[in-house]
């Protein structure tokens, strides 16, 4: 038997996103309004009665993830493979400074998933060594449900892969908002496959 249910949950806002600046794995602090789209996501997500939560090591993440272990009782432990796309070059600049220096290329990586930033890495990269760790939940929790909480390309490239999206069609996932999630479900037929039950969903407030 598997994971039942995996629930995946991006941080709250942080002061790049404020600042409209990428982050990539650069260790970025929560506003006040991130760390209040934590406390509203709460109540939603406790309704998904998770066993563990396991957070990216980055501390938006983390932080994100210490809102609910704090008001829960659900295990909590971190792992670096949940952590954002490493964005090289780009990490800590705006789209327009990215855009002026490397002109086309970010709308080429938008659009290719086996594209990476100088000195960054693919997203499909992304995915495999978080598809490493739902792998080991698998074997860990069956019949269960686990909640990551984890960054917005992270989320979406392991979405893709674990719906088995071919790769040309992972563009077509949009983004995830901060502190919203998506929720994938194993399909009643047994088959070990990953069906899609909500996406970006969550709370305004």
């Amino acid at each position: 038997m598997s994971m039942w249910r995996l629930v995946l949950w991006r941080h709250g806002e942080t002061d790049y996103n404020a600042g409209g600046r990428m982050q990539g794995q650069l260790d970025s602090a929560l506003t006040e309004i991130g760390w209040q789209q934590a406390r509203f996501a709460v109540p939603a997500l406790a309704r998904f009665d998770p066993v563990v939560l396991v957070s990216s090591d980055l501390r938006r993440a983390r932080d994100t993830a210490g809102v609910f272990a704090s008001a829960s009782e659900v295990p909590f432990r971190v792992d670096k493979r949940l952590r954002e796309t490493n964005l090289g070059e780009w990490q800590g600049k705006t789209a327009e400074e990215v855009d002026a220096i490397w002109p086309g290329d970010r709308v080429h990586w938008q659009n290719d998933a086996t594209w990476a930033p100088p000195g960054g890495e693919a997203r499909i990269e992304v995915a495999a060594r978080a598809e490493e760790l739902v792998g080991e939940l698998d074997t860990e929790y069956p019949g269960q449900t686990v909640l990551l909480c984890a960054h917005g390309g992270l989320i979406t490239a392991l979405v893709s892969h674990l719906l088995g999206l071919p790769v040309p069609n992972w563009p077509q996932l949009g983004g995830i908002s901060n502190c919203h999630w998506t929720v994938l479900r194993r399909r009643t037929e047994g088959d070990g496959r990953w069906r899609l039950i909500s996406y970006n969903a969550g709370i305004t407030g």
